[in-house]
């Protein structure tokens, strides 16, 4: 959050609390934002969907490197009884192997990075919208997250954010 922001954010909220000494009481909340992204069950199915959808190309470059291996291992063993010729063809086929074992390294984390942040901004709009129809239904003047220092329990609304959102528990998060 930047710095302008902040002192607006502060600026808004004394304004608030001498507002509301005048006037009627504000009614104020905290969420831990990175709590509702930790234990919610939404963030838990999405979790589970990303490494299920690329479990099989991390099975895949398991077993290529577990074959480069062998094949490494074989090179070691036989490297005396092998030509100069076949010796060298054989490590530059290792080479080449290795090369491209890193390659799809690089693309699978690529791939699995970029997944994950579309499934964070999916479900950070999710849970802004739960917290926002909380906040509303339970006549809330502020709801406040990130930069905020202390929070009593008695502001922390997560917990009640949190049920809300396992009563609306996706049916993947729902199994054990």
């Amino acid at each position: 959050m930047n710095r302008s922001f902040k002192v607006l954010l502060s600026t808004a909220l004394v304004a608030c609390l001498y507002a509301s000494a005048a006037s009627a009481e504000i009614k104020v909340g905290f969420v831990n934002y990175n709590r509702l992204l930790q234990d919610s069950p939404q963030a838990k199915v999405s979790l589970d969907a990303i490494r299920n959808e690329f479990a099989p190309r991390e099975r895949d470059m398991q077993n290529q490197a577990t074959q480069l291996k062998a094949r490494e291992d074989k090179l070691q063993k036989d490297a005396a009884t092998m030509s100069e010729m076949q010796r060298s063809a054989a490590e530059k086929e290792l080479r080449d192997g290795y090369r491209d074992l890193q390659r799809k390294q690089s693309e699978v984390q690529d791939d699995f990075n970029a997944r994950r942040n579309e499934e964070m901004a999916r479900l950070q709009r999710t849970l802004v919208e739960e917290v926002q129809v909380y906040a509303k239904a339970q006549n809330f003047d502020l709801v406040l997250a990130d930069g905020v220092i202390y929070a009593s329990n008695g502001v922390d609304i997560t917990p009640a954010i949190l049920s809300a959102l396992q009563a609306k528990r996706p049916a993947a998060a729902a199994k054990p």
